[in-house]
Protein backbone atom coordinates (compact mmCIF):
# COMPACT_ATOMS: atom_id res chain seq x y z
CA UNK A 1 0.00 0.00 0.00
CA UNK A 2 1.22 3.89 -0.86
CA UNK A 3 3.03 5.96 1.87
CA UNK A 4 0.24 8.25 0.94
CA UNK A 5 -2.88 5.96 1.77
CA UNK A 6 -1.01 5.09 5.41
CA UNK A 7 -0.76 8.85 6.02
CA UNK A 8 -4.51 9.43 4.75
CA UNK A 9 -5.63 5.90 7.13
CA UNK A 10 -3.71 7.69 10.27
CA UNK A 11 -5.26 11.20 9.45
CA UNK A 12 -8.67 9.57 9.47
CA UNK A 13 -8.54 7.48 13.05
CA UNK A 14 -6.27 10.47 14.50
CA UNK A 15 -8.40 13.34 13.52
CA UNK A 16 -11.62 12.75 12.22
CA UNK A 17 -14.51 13.40 14.12
CA UNK A 18 -14.92 9.73 16.27
CA UNK A 19 -18.54 9.22 15.51
CA UNK A 20 -18.26 9.06 11.83
CA UNK A 21 -14.99 6.89 12.09
CA UNK A 22 -16.17 4.24 14.47
CA UNK A 23 -19.30 4.40 11.87
CA UNK A 24 -16.94 3.73 8.59
CA UNK A 25 -15.68 1.40 10.16
CA UNK A 26 -18.28 -0.68 11.69
CA UNK A 27 -20.72 -0.66 8.31
CA UNK A 28 -18.70 -3.16 6.34
CA UNK A 29 -18.23 -5.04 9.19
CA UNK A 30 -21.79 -4.86 9.75
CA UNK A 31 -22.63 -5.92 6.86
CA UNK A 32 -19.95 -8.91 6.55
CA UNK A 33 -21.61 -10.37 9.45
CA UNK A 34 -25.09 -10.07 8.39
CA UNK A 35 -24.11 -11.95 4.86
CA UNK A 36 -22.39 -14.75 7.14
CA UNK A 37 -25.67 -15.22 8.83
CA UNK A 38 -27.61 -15.37 5.91
CA UNK A 39 -25.00 -17.68 4.08
CA UNK A 40 -25.16 -19.72 7.32
CA UNK A 41 -28.82 -19.71 7.35
CA UNK A 42 -29.09 -20.64 3.25
CA UNK A 43 -26.74 -23.50 3.94
CA UNK A 44 -29.43 -25.21 6.63
CA UNK A 45 -32.42 -23.98 3.88
CA UNK A 46 -30.81 -25.92 1.19
CA UNK A 47 -30.08 -29.13 3.41
CA UNK A 48 -33.66 -29.08 4.93
CA UNK A 49 -34.51 -30.75 1.41
CA UNK A 50 -33.13 -33.86 1.95
CA UNK A 51 -34.61 -34.27 5.18
CA UNK A 52 -34.83 -33.84 9.24
CA UNK A 53 -31.67 -35.85 10.02
CA UNK A 54 -29.74 -34.35 7.47
CA UNK A 55 -30.75 -30.86 8.61
CA UNK A 56 -30.01 -32.16 12.48
CA UNK A 57 -26.68 -33.48 10.85
CA UNK A 58 -25.74 -29.79 9.66
CA UNK A 59 -26.78 -28.71 13.29
CA UNK A 60 -24.44 -31.13 14.79
CA UNK A 61 -21.56 -29.97 12.73
CA UNK A 62 -22.09 -26.17 13.69
CA UNK A 63 -20.28 -27.54 17.10
CA UNK A 64 -17.06 -27.89 14.55
CA UNK A 65 -17.33 -24.70 13.43
CA UNK A 66 -16.67 -23.50 16.68
CA UNK A 67 -14.13 -25.23 17.78
CA UNK A 68 -12.28 -24.02 14.26
CA UNK A 69 -13.06 -20.62 15.27
CA UNK A 70 -12.44 -20.82 19.08
CA UNK A 71 -8.70 -20.63 18.65
CA UNK A 72 -8.87 -18.83 15.40
CA UNK A 73 -11.00 -15.86 16.95
CA UNK A 74 -8.75 -15.83 19.74
CA UNK A 75 -5.44 -15.15 18.13
CA UNK A 76 -7.76 -12.60 15.38
CA UNK A 77 -8.89 -10.90 18.27
CA UNK A 78 -5.69 -10.95 20.17
CA UNK A 79 -4.22 -9.90 17.01
CA UNK A 80 -5.85 -7.29 16.11
CA UNK A 81 -6.21 -5.62 19.23
CA UNK A 82 -2.32 -5.48 19.16
CA UNK A 83 -1.73 -4.38 16.00
CA UNK A 84 -3.79 -1.70 16.28
CA UNK A 85 -2.04 -0.59 19.39
CA UNK A 86 1.34 -0.87 17.54
CA UNK A 87 0.35 1.23 14.36
CA UNK A 88 -0.96 3.76 16.50
CA UNK A 89 2.67 3.77 18.05
CA UNK A 90 4.40 3.82 14.65
CA UNK A 91 5.77 0.08 15.38
CA UNK A 92 5.15 -1.36 12.08
CA UNK A 93 7.84 -4.15 12.60
CA UNK A 94 6.36 -5.49 15.06
CA UNK A 95 2.81 -5.67 14.25
CA UNK A 96 4.04 -7.41 11.41
CA UNK A 97 5.44 -10.17 13.52
CA UNK A 98 2.53 -9.70 15.29
CA UNK A 99 0.43 -10.73 12.15
CA UNK A 100 2.68 -13.29 10.79
CA UNK A 101 2.87 -15.11 14.06
CA UNK A 102 -0.93 -15.27 15.03
CA UNK A 103 -1.74 -16.13 10.89
CA UNK A 104 0.58 -19.28 10.59
CA UNK A 105 -0.57 -20.10 14.39
CA UNK A 106 -3.87 -20.30 13.25
CA UNK A 107 -2.93 -22.45 10.24
CA UNK A 108 -0.49 -24.95 12.16
CA UNK A 109 -4.50 -24.98 14.90
CA UNK A 110 -6.67 -25.25 11.50
CA UNK A 111 -4.12 -28.50 10.85
CA UNK A 112 -4.32 -30.26 14.08
CA UNK A 113 -8.06 -30.32 13.73
CA UNK A 114 -7.92 -31.71 10.26
CA UNK A 115 -5.59 -34.13 11.54
CA UNK A 116 -7.62 -35.20 14.35
CA UNK A 117 -10.68 -34.70 13.30
CA UNK A 118 -9.78 -36.84 9.98
CA UNK A 119 -8.67 -39.59 12.20
CA UNK A 120 -11.33 -39.28 14.67
CA UNK A 121 -14.63 -38.96 12.06
CA UNK A 122 -16.45 -41.01 13.64
CA UNK A 123 -15.69 -40.91 17.62
CA UNK A 124 -16.40 -36.95 16.37
CA UNK A 125 -19.52 -36.19 15.21
CA UNK A 126 -20.93 -38.97 17.87
CA UNK A 127 -19.37 -36.82 20.97
CA UNK A 128 -20.45 -33.73 18.72
CA UNK A 129 -24.28 -34.85 19.14
CA UNK A 130 -25.03 -37.00 16.39
CA UNK A 131 -27.56 -39.69 16.47
CA UNK A 132 -27.34 -43.26 14.56
CA UNK A 133 -29.98 -41.59 11.92
CA UNK A 134 -27.90 -38.68 11.40
CA UNK A 135 -24.54 -39.76 11.69
CA UNK A 136 -23.32 -40.53 8.41
CA UNK A 137 -25.01 -36.69 7.32
CA UNK A 138 -22.64 -35.59 9.79
CA UNK A 139 -19.55 -37.60 8.52
CA UNK A 140 -20.34 -36.21 4.84
CA UNK A 141 -20.42 -32.83 6.10
CA UNK A 142 -17.64 -32.72 8.34
CA UNK A 143 -15.19 -34.55 5.63
CA UNK A 144 -14.97 -31.42 3.88
CA UNK A 145 -14.75 -29.07 6.19
CA UNK A 146 -12.53 -30.26 8.02
CA UNK A 147 -10.15 -30.15 4.99
CA UNK A 148 -10.15 -26.40 4.85
CA UNK A 149 -10.25 -25.79 8.67
CA UNK A 150 -5.84 -24.23 8.45
CA UNK A 151 -8.07 -21.66 5.36
CA UNK A 152 -10.86 -21.24 8.15
CA UNK A 153 -8.73 -20.24 11.19
CA UNK A 154 -6.25 -18.11 8.80
CA UNK A 155 -10.01 -16.37 7.49
CA UNK A 156 -10.36 -15.15 11.08
CA UNK A 157 -6.83 -13.44 11.83
CA UNK A 158 -7.21 -11.54 8.45
CA UNK A 159 -10.12 -10.64 8.91
CA UNK A 160 -9.84 -8.41 12.17
CA UNK A 161 -6.39 -8.00 11.21
CA UNK A 162 -7.62 -6.00 8.10
CA UNK A 163 -9.56 -4.10 10.12
CA UNK A 164 -7.16 -3.31 12.43
CA UNK A 165 -5.36 -1.48 10.02
CA UNK A 166 -8.38 -0.03 8.72
CA UNK A 167 -9.21 -2.01 5.65
CA UNK A 168 -12.63 -2.64 7.15
CA UNK A 169 -14.04 -2.92 3.45
CA UNK A 170 -11.79 -5.49 1.97
CA UNK A 171 -12.40 -7.54 5.20
CA UNK A 172 -15.94 -7.11 4.35
CA UNK A 173 -15.67 -8.34 0.39
CA UNK A 174 -13.85 -11.61 2.31
CA UNK A 175 -16.62 -12.68 4.13
CA UNK A 176 -19.27 -11.61 2.12
CA UNK A 177 -18.24 -12.98 -0.92
CA UNK A 178 -17.80 -16.31 0.34
CA UNK A 179 -20.95 -16.66 2.36
CA UNK A 180 -22.78 -15.16 -1.09
CA UNK A 181 -21.32 -17.75 -3.32
CA UNK A 182 -22.42 -20.43 -0.92
CA UNK A 183 -25.91 -20.04 -1.64
CA UNK A 184 -25.43 -20.24 -5.38
CA UNK A 185 -23.16 -23.06 -4.89
CA UNK A 186 -25.31 -24.99 -2.26
CA UNK A 187 -28.39 -25.91 -4.65
CA UNK A 188 -25.76 -26.87 -7.57
CA UNK A 189 -24.25 -29.44 -5.16
CA UNK A 190 -26.87 -30.54 -3.48
CA UNK A 191 -29.70 -31.21 -6.24
CA UNK A 192 -28.14 -30.55 -9.74
CA UNK A 193 -25.26 -32.94 -9.52
CA UNK A 194 -27.40 -34.86 -6.72
CA UNK A 195 -24.51 -34.93 -4.35
CA UNK A 196 -26.56 -34.22 -1.08
CA UNK A 197 -24.95 -33.66 2.22
CA UNK A 198 -21.91 -33.79 0.25
CA UNK A 199 -22.57 -31.59 -1.71
CA UNK A 200 -23.41 -28.91 0.81
CA UNK A 201 -20.25 -29.72 2.49
CA UNK A 202 -18.23 -29.41 -0.77
CA UNK A 203 -20.03 -25.99 -1.53
CA UNK A 204 -18.88 -25.03 1.88
CA UNK A 205 -15.17 -25.79 1.70
CA UNK A 206 -15.02 -23.91 -2.59
CA UNK A 207 -16.98 -20.46 -0.34
CA UNK A 208 -14.19 -20.60 2.32
CA UNK A 209 -11.06 -21.66 0.08
CA UNK A 210 -12.60 -18.02 -1.52
CA UNK A 211 -12.50 -15.99 1.37
CA UNK A 212 -9.18 -17.38 1.85
CA UNK A 213 -7.89 -16.14 -1.75
CA UNK A 214 -9.77 -12.84 -1.29
CA UNK A 215 -8.56 -12.01 2.15
CA UNK A 216 -5.00 -12.88 1.37
CA UNK A 217 -4.39 -11.10 -1.86
CA UNK A 218 -3.76 -7.27 -0.62
CA UNK A 219 -1.66 -8.93 1.41
CA UNK A 220 -0.04 -11.10 -1.20
CA UNK A 221 -0.14 -7.55 -3.60
CA UNK A 222 1.05 -4.73 -1.48
CA UNK A 223 -2.01 -3.07 -0.72
CA UNK A 224 -1.67 -3.15 2.92
CA UNK A 225 0.17 -1.70 5.86
CA UNK A 226 1.61 -4.87 6.79
CA UNK A 227 3.16 -7.61 5.63
CA UNK A 228 2.42 -11.76 6.22
CA UNK A 229 6.05 -13.47 6.28
CA UNK A 230 7.34 -16.42 7.29
CA UNK A 231 9.91 -14.76 8.49
CA UNK A 232 8.38 -12.27 11.00
CA UNK A 233 6.87 -15.51 12.77
CA UNK A 234 7.79 -14.89 16.29
CA UNK A 235 6.77 -17.12 18.63
CA UNK A 236 7.83 -15.27 21.85
CA UNK A 237 5.92 -14.24 24.94
CA UNK A 238 6.51 -10.81 24.25
CA UNK A 239 4.20 -11.47 21.17
CA UNK A 240 2.25 -14.69 22.42
CA UNK A 241 1.17 -13.14 25.36
CA UNK A 242 -0.22 -9.87 24.44
CA UNK A 243 -2.49 -11.44 21.73
CA UNK A 244 -3.51 -14.27 24.55
CA UNK A 245 -4.00 -11.66 27.43
CA UNK A 246 -6.67 -9.96 24.89
CA UNK A 247 -7.85 -12.69 22.52
CA UNK A 248 -8.72 -15.30 25.87
CA UNK A 249 -11.59 -13.51 26.13
CA UNK A 250 -12.88 -15.11 22.40
CA UNK A 251 -11.13 -18.00 23.04
CA UNK A 252 -13.20 -18.88 26.22
CA UNK A 253 -16.38 -17.44 24.72
CA UNK A 254 -16.54 -19.83 22.29
CA UNK A 255 -14.97 -22.73 24.55
CA UNK A 256 -18.21 -22.46 26.16
CA UNK A 257 -20.61 -22.26 22.70
CA UNK A 258 -19.00 -25.42 22.28
CA UNK A 259 -19.43 -26.86 25.08
CA UNK A 260 -23.43 -25.53 25.45
CA UNK A 261 -23.69 -26.85 21.97
CA UNK A 262 -22.57 -29.80 22.13
CA UNK A 263 -24.37 -30.63 25.52
CA UNK A 264 -28.16 -29.32 23.64
CA UNK A 265 -27.24 -31.48 20.84
CA UNK A 266 -26.70 -34.11 22.88
CA UNK A 267 -30.00 -33.88 24.90
CA UNK A 268 -32.31 -32.88 21.59
CA UNK A 269 -30.91 -35.96 19.82
CA UNK A 270 -32.41 -38.03 22.38
CA UNK A 271 -35.85 -37.08 21.83
CA UNK A 272 -35.56 -36.20 17.74
CA UNK A 273 -33.48 -35.52 14.94
CA UNK A 274 -36.05 -32.68 13.80
CA UNK A 275 -35.99 -31.17 17.61
CA UNK A 276 -31.82 -30.48 16.86
CA UNK A 277 -32.77 -29.33 13.45
CA UNK A 278 -35.06 -27.37 14.91
CA UNK A 279 -32.23 -25.87 17.98
CA UNK A 280 -29.78 -25.41 14.86
CA UNK A 281 -32.12 -22.76 12.86
CA UNK A 282 -33.05 -21.15 15.70
CA UNK A 283 -29.38 -20.74 16.87
CA UNK A 284 -28.44 -19.70 13.39
CA UNK A 285 -31.56 -16.57 13.43
CA UNK A 286 -30.29 -15.39 16.09
CA UNK A 287 -26.63 -14.63 14.63
CA UNK A 288 -28.66 -11.57 12.82
CA UNK A 289 -28.64 -9.28 15.87
CA UNK A 290 -25.47 -10.72 17.24
CA UNK A 291 -23.99 -10.61 14.09
CA UNK A 292 -24.97 -6.61 14.36
CA UNK A 293 -23.17 -6.04 17.82
CA UNK A 294 -20.20 -7.76 16.58
CA UNK A 295 -19.66 -5.90 13.40
CA UNK A 296 -19.97 -2.55 15.50
CA UNK A 297 -17.83 -3.98 18.54
CA UNK A 298 -15.27 -4.94 15.49
CA UNK A 299 -15.42 -1.35 14.16
CA UNK A 300 -14.66 0.68 17.45
CA UNK A 301 -11.98 -1.48 18.28
CA UNK A 302 -9.36 -0.68 16.06
CA UNK A 303 -10.45 3.32 16.28
CA UNK A 304 -10.09 2.79 20.12
CA UNK A 305 -6.42 0.53 19.86
CA UNK A 306 -5.07 2.94 17.16
CA UNK A 307 -5.37 5.98 19.19
CA UNK A 308 -4.10 4.43 22.59
CA UNK A 309 -0.99 3.31 20.45
CA UNK A 310 -1.02 6.98 19.49
CA UNK A 311 -1.27 7.97 23.52
CA UNK A 312 -4.59 9.82 22.04
CA UNK A 313 -6.40 8.71 25.42
CA UNK A 314 -9.11 11.61 25.30
CA UNK A 315 -9.99 10.33 21.93
CA UNK A 316 -10.26 6.55 23.67
CA UNK A 317 -12.76 8.19 25.95
CA UNK A 318 -14.81 9.71 23.65
CA UNK A 319 -14.90 6.75 21.35
CA UNK A 320 -16.02 4.57 24.26
CA UNK A 321 -18.31 6.84 25.42
CA UNK A 322 -19.83 7.33 21.35
CA UNK A 323 -20.17 2.69 20.90
CA UNK A 324 -21.60 2.86 24.75
CA UNK A 325 -24.09 5.20 23.63
CA UNK A 326 -25.09 3.96 20.58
Amino acid sequence: MSENKSVQREQMMLYEPLPRVITKMAVPSIIGFLITAVYNLADTFFVSGLGESATAAVSVNASLDQIIMMAGSMLAVGAASYISRLLGAKEKDKANQVLSTAFFTAMIFGGIVTLLGGTFLHPMVRLLGATDTCEQYAIEYATYVLLVAPFMAANFVMNHCLRSEGNALLAMLGMGFGGILNCFLDPFFIFYLDMGVTGASIATAISKLVSFSILIFPYLARRTTLRISLRSFRLRWEVVGEIFMVGSSSLFRSGLAVVSGIVLNNLAGNISDSLMAGIGVSTKIMMFPFGVVLGFGTGFQPVAGFNWGAKRYDRVTEAYRFASRT
